[in-house]
């Protein structure tokens, strides 16, 4: 077992599997980058976190969504490069909040994300960030996140 695959056991975590809502790849590496598409609140095993942010979902729920997401995006992440101690850094995150009228915490819901990634990859973890506030997100999930990493090789 790797070293991140032995923080997120250590944290009670594991990585969802992933399913693509579309024709589309889940990851796609570049050189030595990996772009991640976007990854929902849940799985269709699990569920998704559903609603709009600041109406049906609160900031600590939205901050839970956003970390689910975070581990999809990890799931795609592993797929790809098939272990995740290969991660160089967390280059950029990406976060939509599906959000009600007049919410602008969505820098606050997306710390859910960058929290676990910075948990468990230390200084290669601290990343470059967007939050973006929406009107809408496919089957009307609550966050969705993507990512980009880059590798040693």
């Amino acid at each position: 077992m790797g070293e991140i695959s032995a923080k997120l056991a250590g944290m009670g975590l594991e990585l969802p599997p992933r399913r693509s809502a579309g024709q589309y790849a889940a990851a796609v590496r570049a050189g030595n980058f990996v772009f991640v598409s976007g990854a929902g609140p849940g799985s269709a095993a699990s569920g998704f976190i559903t609603g709009k942010v600041g109406a049906d979902v609160d900031i600590e729920k939205a901050q839970e969504a956003a970390k689910l997401c975070a581990l999809g995006c990890l799931s795609a992440l592993e797929e790809a490069l098939g272990d995740l101690d290969r991660v160089y850094r967390i280059v950029k995150l990406l976060g939509f909040v599906n959000s009600a009228p007049g919410f602008n915490q969505q820098h606050v819901v997306m710390d859910g994300a960058s929290g676990l990634l910075v948990s468990l990859f230390g200084d290669r973890g601290v990343h470059a960030r967007s939050s973006v506030g929406v009107a809408e997100l496919p089957m009307n999930i609550a966050v969705e996140v993507e990512l980009i990493a880059e590798t040693a090789d």
